[in-house]
């Protein structure tokens, strides 16, 4: 008679990016089965240094996922980052989601142009004029359950003309 034994099979750990580049310093958290083992933080702009973390960090950590916050904020550092993201989809199979940009920085208001801010009221994101400035801080969560994965990952625009 055989005794059979039933062995358990570890899965590999599965690592994701969350991306906050909206805002100066850029920060990019590595995630490890949702939690947080890895902060950068860089003041260099969107353009000149995302692509290369990205590619430094995909050779340490092999992630499967990136999130980005979509906006509202930097027109500009949302799509390259955008265009980023979505070119490392396409080449090489990583796929990657937009998050809730309120949800990193206990939803104050974030910097849309001059002395207008987007507020989010009743989970409607609005601009109102601030005369004082208001500081502009993000955090990476300790966990990546803490963060509202949105149904879109296209770049969010909600400003209207000036």
């Amino acid at each position: 008679m055989y005794k059979v034994e039933s062995l358990q099979k570890v899965s590999p750990s599965k690592y994701e990016v969350l991306i906050i580049s909206i805002a100066s310093p850029l920060l990019l958290g590595v995630y490890r089965d949702g939690e947080l083992v890895e902060k950068i933080e860089s003041k260099e702009k969107t353009s000149e240094i995302l692509l290369k973390k990205l590619s430094e960090l995909s050779k340490k950590y092999n992630y499967s996922h990136l999130i980005y916050t979509n906006g509202p904020g930097s027109y500009m550092a949302i799509k390259l980052t955008y265009i980023t993201l979505r070119s490392l989809e396409i080449l090489e199979g990583i796929s990657f989601d937009g998050c809730d940009a309120f949800d990193l920085n206990k939803q104050n208001p974030i910097k849309a142009v001059g002395k207008l801010y987007f507020i989010k009221e009743n989970n409607t994101i609005i601009t109102k004029k601030f005369d004082e400035v208001v500081e502009q801080r993000f955090e990476l969560p300790s966990m990546l359950s803490e963060v509202t994965i949105l149904n879109d990952n296209k770049p969010m625009y909600i400003l209207s003309a000036v």
